[in-house]
């Protein structure tokens, strides 16, 4: 498969995935509106507000909340010229501007990229994986976290957890709503059996929203790793060195990053938990099977 077939595939099923994601804010926005106001517009406007809220929230913050959650230290040029040789010219391929450096006190192999668009972004990366890796290995990591950034990754999947956000949030008032309402005032409202058909979907939709649009979160993360994967071997002209790395972090002794956790691990080159896998994990995964992920570097 070609570098270029690769990405834009990814692309395309990442849209369609976020189109599914705004559709189920969109439904359960109005379904609220219908049951407290009798107009499902209002439910409309409420979710969308509450969105806007926690985007600007997740927009100003988020970068600086994640690297200090995850004990990184800003480096500088003499403090380790190799790399930032490494950065420097993969940044020009890019096309981007240099990113900021930090580095993760930390024996696991694991970098992550982060920040709100190119112009504000940082990659960092493990004293693990700096010491164990080649030229070309850590080139193609690199080349994998640069592309996060080119391909705005990190802004796409801000977007998805904030609607999950909403997702979550507006099933939870939804479900609050049927367990706190008086029954009484629910009965003088009532249309008969279109008042019991909207309740029987208002319910469904409040238990199960929030288990779809996780589902569909971490399948959207895993389409990103598979196409920052392809984006990397791009941009280095060599998908040998991205696998190989992946080969190495997959066979290493240490797998878990320490200060990673369930919020911060989708934006690590590698799962920093590493649970078990199985058909119901891979649902529940933040990324695609490593083995996968290098079977397809060494096909481009």
């Amino acid at each position: 498969m070609s570098f270029y077939k690769e990405i834009q595939s990814n692309k395309r099923k990442t849209y369609i995935l976020l189109v599914l994601f705004s559709f189920i804010v969109v439904i359960l926005g109005g379904v609220l509106g219908q049951i407290f106001f009798g107009n499902y517009i209002f439910g409309m406007i409420f979710a969308f507000i509450i969105a806007i809220v926690y985007s600007l929230i997740a927009y100003r913050s988020g970068d600086s909340m994640i690297l200090r959650s995850a004990n990184a230290n800003e480096l500088k040029k003499e403090d380790d010229p190799y790399l930032f040789n490494i950065v420097d010219g993969l940044a020009i391929s890019a096309q981007i501007p240099k990113p900021r450096i930090y580095m993760i006190k930390e024996d696991s192999m694991n970098a992550f990229a982060t920040g709100k668009d190119p112009e504000h972004a940082s990659i960092a990366v493990t004293s693990g994986l700096r010491k164990k890796m080649n030229r070309l290995e850590l080139e193609g990591v690199i080349s994998h976290e640069m592309s996060h950034i080119k391909n705005y990754d990190i802004r796409v999947m801000m977007l998805v957890t904030i609607l999950l956000g909403v997702v979550v949030l507006l099933s939870d008032i939804i479900f609050r709503s049927f367990i706190w309402a008086p029954r009484s005032g629910r009965k003088s409202e009532s249309g008969g059996s279109g008042a019991l058909i909207l309740l029987a979907i208002a319910v469904v939709l409040a238990i199960l929203a929030p288990i779809i649009a996780q589902l569909m979160r971490l399948a959207i993360s895993r389409k990103r790793e598979y196409l920052a994967d392809a984006t990397g071997a791009k941009l280095t002209h060599y998908p040998e060195g991205l696998a190989n790395a992946l080969e190495k972090i997959k066979n290493d002794h240490d797998v878990t990053v320490d200060t990673a956790n369930k919020a911060t691990a989708h934006l690590y080159i590698e799962n920093p938990l590493r649970e078990k896998r199985g058909f119901t994990a891979k649902l529940f995964s933040t990324h695609p099977d490593i083995n996968d992920r290098i079977r397809r570097l060494r096909q481009m």
